[in-house]
């Protein structure tokens, strides 16, 4: 038992270090080797755990979406029905996903497109379903706005959140969880104006 967490805590490291080293310097500007080094292995010994890098990228980009669309859902079901309780709840497990995997949203902004069209299909699939989400609790939250409106909404406030790699950080994690949750529900409030 304790070998297969050891793999799959081995697996997890390469999958973050990979992440890093992608967002930081491309996809094609890192090599196995590196990858390898950067978790006490030699590159070859990547090989016990991924196939190659294109393994690694579209590991990383689907399961990024599955954990988005499978937390936003265990949202949804926890936090008692209310729309506005549920939008919050949206709202900070993404801010937490912002906060917390910058070299994933670099990674998928210059990176998607080198997946296989399978794996690309599959991550394009998972996001518009974790967007559908989002757009059926604000549009019960804001029933006068139309469908349209709702989902730029929905799009814009992923953009604001997803900036978050551009920023550095000039502010501690506190006070950039409590900005970008007044920006996201200032975005959303404004679907209310005349």
């Amino acid at each position: 038992m304790s070998t297969r967490t050891d793999a799959l805590t081995r697996r997890e490291q390469i999958l973050k270090e990979a992440a890093r080293l992608f967002a930081e310097r491309g996809f094609h500007g890192v090599g196995v080797d590196e990858i390898g080094a950067a978790v006490g292995i030699s590159g070859p010994g990547l090989y016990r755990h991924f196939a190659g890098k294109d393994a690694m990228l579209a590991e990383l980009l689907v399961g990024i979406s599955e954990r988005l669309l499978d937390g936003g859902r265990l949202r949804v079901e926890g936090a008692g029905g209310a729309p506005r309780e549920v939008l919050g709840s949206l709202i900070d497990g993404h801010i937490d996903f912002a906060l917390d995997d910058r070299p994933l949203i670099t990674l998928h902004d210059r990176e998607l497109d080198r997946l296989r069209d399978e794996d690309r299909k599959r991550v394009r699939q998972l996001q518009r379903r974790y967007v559908e989400l989002w757009v059926a609790v604000v549009r019960e939250l804001y029933p006068a706005a139309g469908e349209a409106e709702v989902r730029a909404a929905v799009h814009a406030v992923f953009g604001l959140l997803n900036s978050t790699p551009h920023l550095g950080a000039p502010l501690g994690r506190s006070a950039m969880e409590e900005l970008l949750r007044r920006l996201a529900n200032g975005a959303f409030d404004a679907l209310a104006a005349e």
